[in-house]
């Protein structure tokens, strides 16, 4: 009878101990799942592709979950200058922005040894990179949309736009766009002068002279294609990642960036000082910059790569600042534009709009 109940003591603490065992197994599992997170300041445009085509793949891959803030780039960014300690693991700004969070200490200091795939940017990327802006994903630059059968002949140069059988038939971006001071490099090599020998007194004369020409300026990429579908404009200087949505709005716009060159602009990622993810965080950012994510992001998103093993066919390469239109766009400084950008507001709606 002993022997009996001894055994079936046994048996029953086995049970209970394997119960044990595969509860915490269970547990530990459970906590695992997702144990990691991530929070990341990021574009508001496209979320559902951006969600599914980088943000999913990450979080399978890290066993993380993202979670995503989104917003344009000037209030992301004033955010965090405000309250540093908002939580924000990630963030991704415009050139202009980052390089303002640089000059506020705002950021770490991102080596390769924190992320590796920072040795595969393109040049250009490299370049804005090792100006303090943040590690390059996205580059855009400024081309000239148009429609060539109502202009009744082919645009080919930035000059081109002063032509007086273009008066009143012209919109630029408005110089508080990523592109309005883009226009004003523009315009300063209409002048013949470098905008940064005389912080673009040059450009402003040449933007006076090409005011009979401009019908408005544009804030949003939506307002530039309505104003192609009504015929109330027939050219346009736009950043390529918008000629998309013109050209569904005006299936005649042809889309041209000059042999002479362009300027770029690049979206750059940073990790806060604050971030209280950092090794993840790091991660996330060596992944934004692979090989695959960019492509992946290049086809979906209609964005330029700063990856330089990324390879685009035509179609894929199309509007976008990749190939040789990668090769002609120039960089700009933006702590250069940053501290002159109050001034030149104030003089471009004295010249522009009024």
């Amino acid at each position: 009878m002993k022997k009996k109940l001894l055994i079936g003591v046994l048996a029953t603490a086995t049970l209970l101990m394997a119960a044990c065992g595969n509860s915490e197994a269970n547990t530990k599992k459970e906590s695992k799942s997702g144990s990691k997170s991530l929070v990341v300041s990021t574009f508001g445009l496209s979320e559902d592709i951006v969600k599914k085509d980088i943000i999913a793949p990450f979080e399978k891959v890290n066993d993380a979950k993202v979670t995503l803030e989104v917003g344009n780039s000037a209030d992301r960014y004033t955010k965090l200058l405000n309250n540093p300690n908002a939580g924000i693991d990630v963030i991704e700004l415009a050139q202009a922005n980052a390089t303002q969070g640089d000059k506020e200490d705002l950021f770490e200091k991102i080596t390769e040894k924190e992320v590796p795939n920072i040795k595969e940017l393109t040049a250009g990327a490299k370049e804005v990179y090792e100006s303090g802006a943040g590690i390059p994903i996205a580059v855009n630059s400024v081309g000239i949309v148009y429609n060539k059968e109502k202009v009744g002949k082919e645009i080919t140069s930035w000059d081109d736009l002063w032509s007086s059988d273009l008066k009143g038939k012209i919109s630029v971006p408005d110089i508080s766009t990523t592109a309005g001071p883009l226009m004003l490099y523009i315009a300063s090599d209409h002048a013949g002068v470098d905008i940064t020998t005389d912080k673009g007194k040059a450009a402003f004369n040449a933007m006076k002279e090409l005011k009979p020409n401009v019908v408005k300026t544009y804030s949003k990429s939506s307002d530039l294609a309505n104003m192609f579908q009504s015929g109330e404009i027939e050219v346009a200087v736009v950043a390529d990642f918008a000629v998309d949505i013109i050209q569904g709005a005006s299936k005649d716009a042809t889309y041209v960036v000059p042999e002479s060159g362009t300027y770029a602009n690049f979206n750059t990622i940073n990790v806060p000082k604050s971030s209280k993810n950092k090794e993840l965080a790091y991660t996330f950012v060596n992944d934004r910059i692979s090989e695959a994510s960019q492509k992946a992001k290049a086809v979906s998103l209609n964005e330029g790569p700063t990856n330089s093993k990324v390879t685009l066919d035509e179609k894929q390469a199309e509007n976008k600042t990749y190939g040789k239109v990668a090769d002609r766009a120039k960089t700009v400084d933006f702590s250069f534009i940053n501290d002159n950008l109050s001034k030149w507001v104030d003089q471009w709606n004295r010249t522009m709009n009024q």
